[in-house]
């Protein structure tokens, strides 16, 4: 028997064992239901509705199983309302980082808006530099766990308000201080990204990185203006990308303009299948973009999006993909290497992420058939 000929769809344990990196996981949407409450408790915060940890898990992903955008981020407003000391910041960080960590994840970026965490009298400032203490804190514990994880700050601003620029400034001077790049998000119809014009065209100037939430809820215009208009480095969600190309019944495949540009200019899509299928976005995992556009080499990434309202994982999402196309542990290193190519991090960081622990940790659990057969013949 040849590792060609050995079937490397990976096991639950293997999938959770890779390395993985994550591009698109919004901190306020990944807490764990138990901080949510004792946090809730410590401010005197009556608004959730459920105090029991377990339960409050299972309204979050209920109340997110909508198929609607808008009513999906609704649920934010009880999580952003317990993230509003610097305690609570911090804590919320340095859990992220562990339990992304505990989950295989290596390399993360994690985004969040510090606009939404100013109602107890923090500064925009003070927001950043207690989430970037965090995510130290939980790298720490993380080593000390036996797991190693580095990751990366995006600050968001909401694309509804007016403060992008703003928080594109405070992205540009935390640059070199945990923060990689910048991001708008929140609900896209009615909100095109060209109203924050100001903020990408002073990150361009500036030599900054930024992704657009865009190709979610609305269609391929938001796409459009994401990449033409504003310069966008990537592509946030991106799935409606798919209204571009057109499949024939004996299976060919035309490419429209904008789906052409996006595959040859290599422009990175952050898909988040569960978030997708709880958004309307898609209608089943089969029938999820990511499949087709991994065929057509598309360069598109796997990622959470919000672990508590999805009840997700990187390693669940994985898990979806496996079961659903029959990926193997290569194409999970495909998929891996694209987002740490597309990752905001210097290139020789980027480099040495994919050369000295993504692909050895996968070469390591593709081996590890030849121990299972030597030991199935009494070798």
């Amino acid at each position: 028997m040849t590792s060609e000929t050995v079937t490397t769809v990976p096991t639950a344990d293997q999938i959770r064992r890779a390395p993985k990196a994550l591009l698109h996981d919004h901190l306020d949407g990944g807490l764990r239901p138990a901080t949510v409450v004792e946090l809730a408790r410590e401010i005197g915060y009556d608004g959730l509705p459920e105090t029991d940890p377990e339960a409050l898990g299972v309204w979050f992903r209920e109340a997110a199983d909508s198929g609607s955008l808008e009513r999906y981020l609704e649920t934010f407003s009880h999580t952003c309302a317990v993230m509003q000391t610097r305690d609570a910041l911090v804590r919320v960080a340095a859990e992220c980082a562990e339990d992304l960590a505990a989950d295989g994840v290596v390399y993360a970026e994690v985004r969040y808006a510090p606009e939404q965490h100013l109602e107890r009298g923090l500064s925009l400032e003070e927001v950043v530099e207690a989430v970037n203490e965090g995510f130290r804190l939980g790298e720490r514990r993380a080593r000390e766990a036996g797991h190693r994880i580095r990751v990366g700050a995006l600050l968001t601003a909401m694309r509804h308000a007016a403060r992008s620029l703003e928080i594109a400034e405070l992205a540009n001077r935390y640059r070199d201080a945990g923060v990689v790049g910048f991001d708008i998000a929140g609900a896209e119809a009615g909100h095109p990204p060209t109203r924050h014009l100001d903020a990408f065209e002073y990150l361009k100037r500036e030599n900054n990185h930024f992704t657009i939430h865009a190709g979610e809820a609305f269609g391929l215009p938001s796409i459009w203006q994401a990449l033409q208009w504003c310069g966008a480095d990537r592509l946030g969600h991106g799935v409606r990308i798919i209204d571009d190309i057109r499949v024939a019944e004996d299976g060919t495949v035309e490419l429209g303009r904008l789906a052409a540009y996006v595959r040859d200019k290599r422009i990175p899509l952050e898909m988040c299948p569960t978030s997708n299928l709880q958004t309307g976005a898609a209608p089943s995992y089969a029938e999820h973009p990511i499949g087709l556009l991994r065929k057509l080499r598309f360069r598109t990434t796997v990622n959470t999006d919000n672990r508590l309202m999805s009840g997700t994982s990187m390693s669940r999402e994985f898990e979806h993909l496996v079961e659903t196309f029959g990926y193997t542990l290569d194409d999970m290193q495909w998929f891996t290497v694209n987002a740490m190519k597309s990752a905001f991090i210097p290139f020789d960081e980027r480099l040495a992420m994919i050369n000295d622990v993504i692909k050895p940790g996968y070469a390591e659990l593709k081996s590890e058939w030849l121990f299972q057969e030597a030991s199935g013949k009494g070798l």
